[in-house]
């Protein structure tokens, strides 16, 4: 066998399914390894979508999503992708493929040093210089990427290395640093210290983050239940909370529900799990939960008292501390917080909106209505702006895996790709695409690989021809100097999904909305429902950024 026969056998034995990538010179040998091979390609039609579609992949299922490319352009069209991996924590493999060896350094056509390119953005990356290393490279990059923080790591491989004969078959053992086991956990000490925190608290608050994603649901459901504890959740922990919970207060943060904001800011307690005070969910830090003590629970150390302070650091798996201190509870006196519970939900109220009655259709308007209609079992994944936002505040997943989003990096372009990603690696679900007039257009032509595989992804469009978050800073904080921000010269969209191939659906008032909504969501194969929303409904509520919920603003000044 030669490299890129090698590269992938060792991805079959990784339990690779799906690669999504796009061909080149570099990468040419790879791509006739996998001619006719199991493992199934997926041609996306940029690079860029190819990584997110593995980062989709990646987030609904929990299994090492695979990209590829071809070296300088393709490689560098994958960097948006792995960054947001790294920042969102994803498992991740990227591929790239790289000019011949003797042409490395030398400026030669499509050259770039990826692996320099992408150091700050990965856990690790590494470039293999003998066809032999490869089983063990590979192996080693899956391991990385699965254990502890998951995130991506990439393998570049020069064209000569793929096309070299690979003398062992063998697999080597993988390097230690690589090797899966047992992680860190936390000391018995520090979960006796949080318990005893927890017991002679009055007004504590649990904040869940995306680290519950790796198998910890149940036991966060466990926990809160124990102590009827109100808990919030950061976008990545969206479908933490157990369908129904009344002690759950929703997302928090900058565009989070009042009640989660409010009652967070007048806990006596944290109890942080798994998250890391992103600066949109603290806003100013030094006036974040100002009267708390903060209980910290991360596998990440470098986390730990990075932005808030913490009086109790937990290092360790999620799963391991959950359940250390549901143990340590219930060796002793179990408090109930179920007063402070139903005092913190009165601290909301219904959402602010910006809704216009009559026949103009409203973005929010929508969004409740098809969320209203999704089937229970569905996954949705959404890109970045206002609907992104709007979606946060109402989506109610049953399962953080049945909700994607581009969430520390804020990538454009995400939502679509993703939702195929999330499509190949649930074939049986319904997967539905909620995306702005803006994103989508950077993703468009992946209408292409929608109808090449007929992947019934649906996508919900929400069209306000504008740049819409870009625009409601502008009128909020640039005295209405809308620079750059306009698309009224957006194309029929409906048009351009039929052109493709793709059946479309077009809701421009009010009228009949929950008809059309419901035959889009029930039809067969891949679907576009455009919705001509007003242009300028804002996201409420809004912490403005570095400020706090004492600056929360409920409607435009």
């Amino acid at each position: 066998m030669n490299g890129a026969q090698a590269v992938v056998a060792a991805l079959a034995r990784e339990g690779v399914e799906t690669i999504f990538g796009y061909p080149g010179g570099a990468i040419m040998p790879l791509y006739d390894a996998l001619f006719e091979h199991p493992v199934r390609h997926v041609l996306v039609r940029h690079e860029a979508a190819a990584a997110f579609a593995a980062s989709g992949y990646a987030r609904t299922s929990g299994r090492v999503g695979v990209c590829c490319a071809t070296s300088g352009p393709g490689a560098t069209n994958l960097v948006t992708g792995l960054l947001d991996a790294m920042m969102d924590s994803v498992p991740v493999v990227a591929i790239t493929g790289q000019v011949r060896s003797e042409l490395m350094g030398t400026d030669g056509f499509q050259e770039a040093d990826v692996c320099a390119i992408t150091q700050p953005i990965t856990k690790r990356n590494m470039i293999v210089a003998n066809a032999n290393d490869i089983a063990r490279t590979i192996a080693e990059a899956f391991a990385l990427a699965r254990r502890g923080r998951p995130g991506p790591v990439l393998i570049d491989i020069p064209n000569d290395v793929l096309k070299a004969a690979v003398k062992d078959v063998t697999d080597p053992p993988v390097k230690p640093f690589a090797r899966e086991g047992a992680g860190p956990r936390a000391s018995d000490a520090a979960v006796s210290d949080a318990v005893a925190r927890i017991r002679s608290a009055r007004r504590p608050v649990a904040i869940i983050g995306g680290g519950v994603r790796a198998g910890s649901v149940d036991l966060y459901r466990m926990f809160t239940a124990m102590l009827g504890l109100p808990h919030a959740a950061t976008i990545n922990a969206l479908g933490a909370a157990a369908p129904g919970d009344p002690s759950y207060l929703g997302m928090l943060g900058m565009h989070g529900l009042k009640a989660a904001n409010k009652a967070v800011q007048r806990a006596d307690l944290i109890v942080a799990l798994g998250m890391r005070f992103d600066d949109r969910v603290t806003g100013k830090p030094d006036r974040f939960a100002r009267e708390a003590t903060v209980i910290h629970a991360d596998i990440d150390a470098t986390e730990f008292n990075k932005i808030i302070g913490a009086d109790v650091s937990l290092h360790g798996d999620l799963r391991d501390t959950l359940r250390a201190l549901i143990d340590e509870l219930a060796q002793g006196h179990v408090p109930r917080f179920d007063d402070w519970a139903a005092e913190a939900r009165l601290l909301g109220g219904p959402l602010p909106s910006d809704r216009v009655d009559g026949k103009v259709l409203s973005a929010t308007d929508v969004l409740d209505r098809v969320f209203a209609a999704l089937p229970p079992d569905a996954i949705v994944t959404t890109d970045v702006g206002q609907h992104q936002m709007w979606s946060a505040q109402r989506a109610r997943p049953a399962d953080p895996r049945k909700y994607a989003t581009s969430a520390g990096l804020g990538a454009m372009g995400f939502g679509f790709p993703a939702a195929i990603g999330a499509q190949f690696a649930h074939p049986a679900t319904p997967v539905f695409a909620v995306v702005g007039d803006g994103g989508f257009q950077m993703c468009l032509p992946e209408l292409a690989t929608l109808r090449r595989y007929n992947v019934p992804v649906k996508i919900v469009l929400i069209d306000n021809q504008n740049l819409g978050m870009v625009r409601q800073w502008q009128e909020l904080f640039f005295s209405e100097r809308y620079s750059a921000t306009n698309l009224a010269d957006n194309p029929d969209f409906a048009a351009i999904a039929r052109a493709y191939g793709i059946d479309a659906y077009v809701l421009d008032s009010p009228a009949g909305a929950d008809d059309v909504i419901a035959r889009f969501v029930n039809s067969r194969g891949p679907a576009l429902l455009h919705c001509a929303c007003h242009p300028t409904e804002n996201v409420w509520p809004m912490i403005p950024a570095g400020m706090t919920v004492d600056d929360l603003m409920e409607a435009r000044a």
